[in-house]
Parts: structure tokens; sequence; C-alpha cells
């Protein structure tokens, strides 16, 4: 793919992962790189999808945008998290199809996969059984798009990639106590402890479930190997292929962030999926691709980004 010809909108552009996936593209020579902001596309409205191919006539759809959240806000918005992220890119490809746009890339979501998936998880077992309840809208409309695309391609000849990556962590993540992923959350909380010198902090649940996370730059760069190379949306996988304990996530945060305080744990929050863990053999075969920054290096840089911050970080309290 000859990205100096082509011109790319890539929702959620302007978000953490989107940041790095423009950027990537320049890397490679893209000129013509366009990013719909929320506040003029509101894209689970068809009419604004409309007017975002009328302004942007893209060759190629980077659909990354998505409402999301951690535990907690998938619990408080089920319904919304449902609707937002199915309509978003249900118009997103049927209007791409009708514009004949040469590829259509899907970020998809590890939350798509059964609650109890073997370990490590297989693209093949997608199908095989309910997402983890909590996340379970997010996850579903998500994979649904995947069934959208694959008959997309069967009627319409529309030329797509599906990636699903595991939990994404790196600089320019939210922070959000509330809306973000485990790390940001962690990093917040174990900072936040030490400017205040406070002994203790809490997490949910019990620390032990497992995670799988992959630093932000390494999934940029296999999404964009996946627009390069696929053009059949074959689910694959993106993760480093090793989980963590939270525990031992939780232990290894406070250690880089210098908080040598208590470390307690609110049993009645839930722990969702027990594990996560992806197979990825399928990235390294299809795409030659591999993650490149190890969990400890990209904590490092994670937290270095966090405490370099020029704004005014609003500490929570309890």
């Amino acid at each position: 793919m000859d990205w100096t010809r082509l011109r790319v909108t890539v929702t959620g552009g302007a978000g953490f992962l989107g940041q790095v996936v423009c950027r990537k593209l320049a890397e490679r020579g893209c000129t013509q790189i366009a990013v719909p902001r929320r506040e003029d596309y509101d894209l689970t409205q068809e009419s604004h999808v409309v007017r975002m191919y009328d302004d942007f006539k893209p060759d190629v759809v980077i659909h990354l945008a998505a409402e999301v959240g951690g535990i907690g806000a998938n619990r408080d918005h089920p319904g919304r998290f449902f609707f937002a992220n199915m309509a978003m890119g249900m118009h997103l490809i049927e209007h791409g199809r009708q514009r004949e746009i040469k590829k259509f890339v899907q970020a998809g979501t590890v939350c798509a996969y059964p609650k109890h998936t073997p370990v490590p998880f297989r693209e093949q077992e997608l199908w095989n059984g309910y997402p983890e309840e909590t996340n379970a809208p997010y996850g579903v409309a998500k994979k649904a798009l995947f069934v959208m695309l694959d008959g997309y391609k069967r009627e319409h000849g529309l030329n797509s990639t599906v990636l699903v990556p595991v939990n994404l962590y790196g600089p320019g993540d939210n922070f959000d106590l509330h809306t973000s992923h485990v790390i940001p959350a962690l990093i917040r909380k174990c900072c936040d402890a030490v400017d205040l010198q406070n002994e203790t902090i809490t997490c949910w649940g019990t620390g032990s479930a497992s995670r799988e996370f992959l630093y932000v730059d390494d999934a940029a760069e296999g999404i964009l190997a996946a627009a390069e190379q696929m053009d059949e949306p074959t689910p694959i996988n993106l993760g480093t292929g090793s989980e963590i304990k939270i525990k031992q996530l939780v232990k290894l945060i406070a250690e880089l962030a210098g908080f040598n305080g208590r470390i307690e744990w609110d049993a009645t929050k839930p722990d969702g999926q027990p594990r996560r863990c992806l197979d990825i053999q399928r990235a390294e075969e299809l795409l030659g691709w591999r993650a490149e920054v190890d969990l400890r290096e990209g904590l490092k840089r994670t937290i270095e980004w966090y405490r370099a911050q020029d704004t005014v970080r609003e500490v929570q309290y309890g």
C-alpha cells in the first residue's frame, strides 16, 4: 500500500491510539490524513457519517473511534456502549461500501472473547460463548461488525481487515479514575499517593485476575501492518502473548512509581474476566508482526510521561 497516494480518514485519530497511528502514517509518507472531531461529526448519526465522507473523500478508513471505559463505566452505561459502537461501525462500513473505498480497517477488542475462553485466546474461539458480563455490550457490538465486514466482503467485495488488540497502555492514555482502564488508573493512584504522602491505596477486586497489556506504539504498528497486507476480515490478535496477575501488576507499578505504602483490595468490586492472554501466532504468520516493548519498559515510559505533564491533576480522595 502506497500511503503517499492515499487519502486516509482515522476515526478516533485525536485519541490515545489514534494519535500514534496518525504519527506513524505520517512517518510512512501519508500527507492526506483526516481526523473527524466529535464536535463536528457525531458518527453515531448516519447524516454525520455521510457528511464526513463528503468532506474527506477517503480511500482508506481506519476506524478506531469507540465509546469505552473501565469496569465502572461499562457497568454504568451498557446500553450507550452497545448503541454507540454498533451505530458508528454500521454507518461507516455501509457508506464506505457505497463510496467504493479501497479498504476499511476495524479495531476490535479483547472484550469480544467469551468469558471462559481457553488461554491463550485463539481467534477461532471468538464465537464459542458469551463475553464477560460487565463489558459484554461493548464486546458484542464490536464483534458484530466483524460479521458485517465478512458479509460485505462476500457480497460487495469490500476489502477490510479486523484487529483484536488486548488492553493498551502508554503515554497519552486516559488517566480519569472512573473511565480509564487498569494501568492508567493504577499509575494515577500510585503517583497521587506519593505526591500526597498517603500510606495506602485501594484497588478494585481481589487482584487474582490476569491480564495482558500491549504498548500503544506496538498496537499502531500492528494495525498499519494489517492495513498494508490484509484484504479480508480475518480476525487477528494483537498482543504480547504473556499475562500478569493484577496483584503483580500493582506491585510493579508501585515500585516504578516509588510508592512504598500498603495496598488494600476492595473485594466487593468485580475482577472482570478471570484471565486474558492472546495467542499471537496468526499476527506473526500473516503480518510478520511482534510486539517490541516489554511491560516493565512500557510502564516506565508511561509513568515518566504522566509525571511530566504540565496540567494540574485533580487528585481524587477516598
